[in-house]
């Protein structure tokens, strides 16, 4: 019976029923949103998963999209700082602006579209940090372009520069291995500076960080707030340490771009 009362099935019930009404509960489970993330360890894996990709695809994507513009846009700030028009400073300074609302929206629209097709929980506090997580993200990949085109002659030789940087932010995000997991003397300094590690790890401790529901976990139950710390060596007393360096970040790449924008030279003539 379906709600309202009309009927879509009549007969018999067969010897596989059961089978059949474990597949509607698992359905409406899934209907229902965040409750499908909290069964066991790989619904936690999962849910990581797919926040990594999101901030993978994002920021690959940002910092890939700005490279031939600010390339191009160089081009016209040699030619107006001779003619003594504007300076670097005013230059830079007007680059770095103009990527904020571009990224605000962009997050905005992120969370909107995502937030609520993932089930995700509707508590202000992690709607804030699933939106602050993704802006300072993109933030930080748009201003990695434009540095990178700083510090090189051409667009070419930036988008080498590039694949590396996607490499590194891709191995010490945190997903494909665990911070746990990473070597001190390997990737302490890398984990640091990452930021889509830190972006990981505030996104998702922040959804989950705080879980006290048991959770079956390689054959023993521990609640999901302990497994994360555990494994992924995230803690929920951490966010705000997460939240300081998402921030820095993104300062300190554009303070670097302005800096070598304006004493790197590489016009010809």
């Amino acid at each position: 019976m379906k709600t309202g009362g009309r009927l879509i099935y009549s007969g018999q019930l067969g010897q596989r029923s059961s089978a059949l009404i474990e597949y509607f509960e698992i359905l409406d489970k899934y209907m229902k949103g965040p409750t499908l993330y909290e069964n066991n360890q790989q619904d936690l894996f999962s849910i990581l998963g797919a926040m990594y990709m999101v901030i993978i695809f994002f920021g690959v994507n940002s910092c890939s999209t700005v490279l031939p513009y600010v390339s191009a846009e160089r081009t016209v700030l040699y030619r107006e700082r001779f003619a003594g028009t504007y300076s670097a400073w005013s230059y830079s300074l007007a680059q770095l602006l103009v990527e904020v609302p571009y990224s605000f929206a962009l997050s905005v629209i992120y969370v909107i579209i995502t937030y609520p097709m993932i089930g995700y929980s509707l508590s202000a506090y992690k709607i804030f940090w699933s939106f602050y997580g993704m802006f300072c993200t993109l933030l930080c990949f748009n201003y990695l372009g434009m540095l990178l085109i700083s510090v090189t002659p051409n667009a070419q030789v930036a988008i080498i520069l590039c694949s590396i940087a996607y490499a590194t932010m891709n191995f010490f995000s945190g997903f494909i291995v665990p911070k746990k997991r990473i070597p001190m003397w390997c990737g302490s300094g890398c984990t640091i500076s990452v930021p889509t590690s830190w972006a990981l790890e505030g996104m998702f401790t922040s959804q989950y960080g705080d879980l006290d529901k048991e959770i079956p976990v390689f054959g023993e139950t521990k609640t999901a707030s302990a497994f994360i710390e555990d494994y992924f060596g995230y803690r929920q007393n951490f966010l705000g340490v997460a939240g300081l360096v998402l921030i820095t970040i993104p300062i300190v790449v554009a303070s670097l771009f302005t800096y070598f924008i304006g004493k790197l030279n590489f016009q010809r003539r």
